[in-house]
């Protein structure tokens, strides 16, 4: 099961873009006001699937969620994590597409692997989850980089992703139990507690580490292709071999 990289110049603003996406853990989304077509700005949590779609849970008493159900089309905004300089120098990336809630097994497990803390009301009544189904995305990383990104390159679709979501939960359930500590010192070397971690999902741009309601995402250097190449990957991180951008 191969998962194929893009290349040349708009291959690397969409490498750029996956790793931005994959790391944010919260974004700014966007949508209509009903009546009005206002546009209204919000703040989520969102994580992204191995095919890289955002999912993100909302609850139907919030005002985008609202706005959703009357006018399904959205943008999400993913912003790099500040820096020292020029702010207007960060990558980000908008996403542009139409919402649409999702039952998906995996969108679940990929939002409360990024974020365990929403385990405890994923269930209630007034929360679903949602996906941003991407028509085109405008990625900035930096002046002079700039370009329009058509849904076919950013996102990955097929077989290839489906095998990857079947065969990654064997894959983590063989990993080495004192593996998903080492991993976290690796990811965060001034934490205070490395116990109770455990490898909670992994993309082809890096892997999901939770410990009760903490969690930490572990960025690759560059995308896996193979589900297989995995464990060799977190093992080369954990050792302290400079895999991780």
């Amino acid at each position: 099961m191969i998962i194929k990289e893009s290349t040349g110049e708009v291959g690397l603003f969409v490498t750029s873009a996956r790793y931005l996406m994959h790391g944010a853990g919260v974004a700014c989304l966007a949508t209509l006001e009903p009546g009005t077509g206002s546009p209204y700005a919000s703040m989520i949590t969102v994580a992204v699937e191995t095919g890289g779609a955002p999912v993100f849970l909302i609850s139907r008493l919030a005002w985008h969620t609202r706005n959703l159900e009357a006018d399904p089309r959205a943008s999400i905004l993913f912003t790099a994590e500040k820096q020292p300089g020029d702010p207007l120098a960060l990558g980000r990336i908008s996403l542009m597409g139409t919402a649409e809630k999702t039952a998906d097994p995996p969108a679940r497990q990929r939002f409360l692997a990024r974020h365990p803390e929403a385990e405890g009301y994923s269930g209630f009544a007034d929360f679903a989850f949602w996906r941003l189904r991407v028509d085109k995305a405008h990625y900035v990383g930096g002046f002079g980089k700039i370009g329009t990104i058509d849904a076919d390159s950013l996102i990955r679709q097929g077989p290839a992703v489906d095998t990857w979501n079947v065969e990654i939960s064997r894959v983590l359930a063989a990993l080495p139990a004192d593996l998903p500590a080492a991993l976290a010192l690796r990811a965060a070397p001034d934490a205070d507690n490395f116990s109770g971690w455990i490898v909670a999902a992994c993309d082809p741009e890096g892997c999901d580490l939770i410990s009760g309601d903490r969690s930490l995402y572990l960025p690759f250097s560059q995308a896996v292709e193979d589900v297989n190449q995995i464990p060799g990957v977190l093992q080369h991180l954990a050792s302290g071999v400079a895999t991780s951008s």
